[in-house]
């Protein structure tokens, strides 16, 4: 004969973490995309405003200084000493990474061309992972997966790509 007061409950956990699996099913994709591609962006924007000097813009901080960008003079010597990228001279690497980590990080957080940006952010995050700090994998592995969920899934309805594919479909 089986207790129906220890099936009651040894099905309640059950029921809770069903309802709470459903509630969580609830998170709107689009507001995960947005949240990837805002931290994302921002992690990189942020890289980038240490490699350049005559624009600093900071969202979250306030700061607007806008002005003609151009390379520090601590850049290159940051990529001859420390950075270290095979295959590129220093001054080649400081000028991409500093142009890379300002366009892609607007277009991703705009959400244009969103899958493009996030393979060529990854792309850096690779290089980086690999060549420059091997030892940082769980913050890389971090980048990688908001990349790669933005690859895979695109950037959601907060988004230009989303305008225009739904103007494109009329």
């Amino acid at each position: 004969m089986i207790d129906t007061l220890h099936v009651r409950q040894a099905a309640l956990p059950v029921r809770l973490i069903a309802q709470f699996i459903e509630l969580c099913k609830r998170v709107p994709y689009s507001l995960v995309a947005f949240v990837a591609r805002f931290s994302v962006a921002a992690v990189f924007w942020k890289s980038g405003q240490t490699k350049i000097e005559g624009l600093a813009i900071d969202l979250v901080s306030g700061t607007l200084e806008l002005g003609v960008p151009h390379l520090s003079a601590s850049a290159i010597p940051l990529f001859t000493d420390e950075y270290k990228v095979p295959l590129l001279s220093p001054e080649v690497a400081a000028y991409a990474a500093a142009f890379g980590e300002h366009f892609f990080p607007i277009l991703i957080l705009l959400g244009l061309a969103t899958r493009f940006s996030a393979l060529a952010l990854l792309g850096m995050t690779l290089v980086i992972q690999i060549f420059v700090y091997p030892d940082a994998y769980p913050i890389h592995g971090v980048w990688a997966a908001s990349l790669l969920l933005l690859i895979a899934q695109g950037p959601g309805v907060l988004s230009i790509d989303h305008l225009i594919a739904r103007h494109n479909r009329s």
